[in-house]
Order: structure tokens, then C-alpha cells, then sequence
């Protein structure tokens, strides 16, 4: 019997090559999204792989919905082996900017809807002493970003959760890794909430998207990283730690081996260089 894989945002970008890659390499694929209205661009790429994908409803914020189908997927598959946590939310915007909800908005998505999922699917792998728990983390789960302070602290919350989880739960067969992509040119940019209010911020904000944009001109493929993440949920060599590109393992390299973070910041301040406001 292959092995049944859960894979949540997979409407389109890493998610849904995730969920392809997964499926051409032989395992049972569960793909949700928040709506299946928009699973076409799936579909499609599931077609053009010649594989089956089981397109579900899920949105991980909704905690009873997730339990159930939890439960729904145990039910019609047996199990599941593989939970892949893709789906996330970025926000651009520095403390003062940030009103406290869309703070709890990035926990909520980014944090605990990854750990939800986490405990659900725990037990059966637990009991079956075999499975995998993958979350789709960031760079910015290593390395904290100018403007990207809600959601970088998110990122590092769930990679520590993670990190902490994997010890306790390897005696039983289930394995715990982080997959940390760098710029992926994908629509997840385009659904990054931005500030309404600059406030005296502007021009270091302004200096910032310039080299996002730039970042993201030059980013890997979704297919790419998508393929990444399929390797940490399939390879028999364990890691905690994946990346997805040269430029990854740079970045997250540099940030790990930086004991005062004085090497972090003196890369970051470049990046929101500009005359500050009042």
C-alpha cells in the first residue's frame, strides 16, 4: 500500500507542485485548499503528470473543520503517513504598523495551524510507529527580516515547536522536518498583506520591496521547490533541515553560524537603507 500523503495550500505555487511530485512518486495524495473553486490549475498539472490527487476543502485556520478531516481522510484511506504543512500567509510591515490582529493572523496560519495538524495526525503515527511531519517554513524561520516582523516571528515559532517536537517523537518511527525556501516566484507575494499606514517608515519600506522585488525577479521556480519539498517528505536520509536552492543554504548558513547576529544585521540594515521620518 502506498503511503498516504496530507498536503494543505496546494491551489497553486510549492503547494501544488508538492502535491504532483508526491503523487508522480507513487504515494496517495490529499491536496486541500480554502476552495476547491480554484483547483483547476491542480487538476491540470495532475493531468499533464498522469497522476490522481484527492482535491479536499480545508481552510487550517478553522480547527474543527481540520479535526474532521482528519478524520475523513483516516477513514476513506486507512491512515495517513505523510502531512505536508504548505499552507501560509505572508504581511509586510514593521511593529508600529501592524494592528494586533493581523499579528494573531500570522500565529494563527503560519504557527498554529501547522501544530493543530501536527497533534491530529500524531497519534495514528505514533501507534504505527512510521510517518512524517513536513512544515513549509521560510528562510525567514533563521533569519529575521526588516518589514517582515509578524510573519518572520511566526516562522521562527513553528520552527522551534518543530525542532522540539522531532526528539521526543523519533523513537516512534515518525520523523520531523522543517523546509526553509528562499524567493519563489509564485502568487504568494501578490497575497502578502501590505500596511495601509507608512507612517514615518516609508523610505526604509520603500528600500525594502526594491530588494524584494529584485529577490523575487531572480527566484527559483515553484516547481523547484516544490520537487524540495517532495524529497524531505520522501528521502530515506533523515534531515531536520531542508532548503530548496543554493541560495537558501546561503542564507540560512550564514544566519545558524552567526552567534552574536551582528552578521545578520549587518547584511539586513543594507536592505532598508534610506533618510528615516520623524
Amino acid at each position: 500500500m502506498p503511503d498516504v500523503a496530507l498536503v494543505t495550500g496546494t491551489s497553486s505555487g510549492m503547494g501544488l507542485h508538492a502535491a504532483v511530485e508526491l503523487a508522480r512518486r507513487g504515494l496517495s495524495v490529499v491536496a486541500t485548499m480554502r476552495d476547491t473553486a480554484r483547483a483547476g490549475a491542480l487538476r491540470a498539472a495532475a493531468d499533464a503528470a498522469g497522476v490522481v490527487l484527492d482535491v479536499r476543502t480545508l481552510d487550517v485556520v478553522d480547527h474543527p473543520a481540520a479535526e474532521a478531516l482528519v478524520q475523513a481522510v483516516a477513514a476513506d484511506h486507512g491512515r495517513i503517513d505523510v502531512l505536508v504543512n504548505n499552507a501560509g500567509r505572508g504581511c509586510v510591515g514593521t511593529a508600529e504598523q501592524l494592528p494586533m490582529d493581523v499579528i494573531r493572523d500570522q500565529l494563527e496560519v503560519n504557527y498554529l495551524a501547522p501544530v493543530h495538524l501536527a497533534k491530529l495526525v500524531l497519534p495514528g503515527m505514533r501507534g504505527r510507529r512510521h510517518g512524517r511531519i513536513v512544515t513549509v517554513t521560510s528562510v525567514g524561520g533563521a533569519v529575521g527580516q526588516p518589514f517582515a516582523d509578524a510573519y518572520c516571528g511566526a516562522k521562527f515559532a513553528v520552527e522551534g515547536f518543530m525542532q522540539s517536537l522531532a526528539p521526543a517523537v523519533e523513537p516512534f518511527g515518525v520523523r520531523v522536518s522543517v523546509v526553509e525556501p528562499a524567493a519563489v516566484a509564485s502568487e504568494f507575494v501578490a497575497n502578502v498583506e501590505r500596511p495601509a499606514d507608512v507612517g514615518a517608515y516609508g523610505a526604509q519600506l520603500d528600500a525594502y520591496l526594491a530588494r524584494a522585488s529584485g529577490a523575487f525577479a531572480g527566484a527559483q521556480t515553484a516547481a523547484e521547490a516544490g520537487a524540495a519539498i517532495a524529497d524531505a517528505a520522501t528521502s530515506e536520509d533523515y534531515r531536520f533541515r531542508w532548503q530548496t536552492s543554493e541560495a537558501a543554504v546561503r542564507f540560512v548558513g550564514a544566519s545558524l553560524a552567526d552567534l552574536d547576529g551582528e552578521r545578520v544585521l549587518g547584511v539586513t540594515r543594507t536592505w532598508v537603507a534610506g533618510q528615516p521620518g520623524a
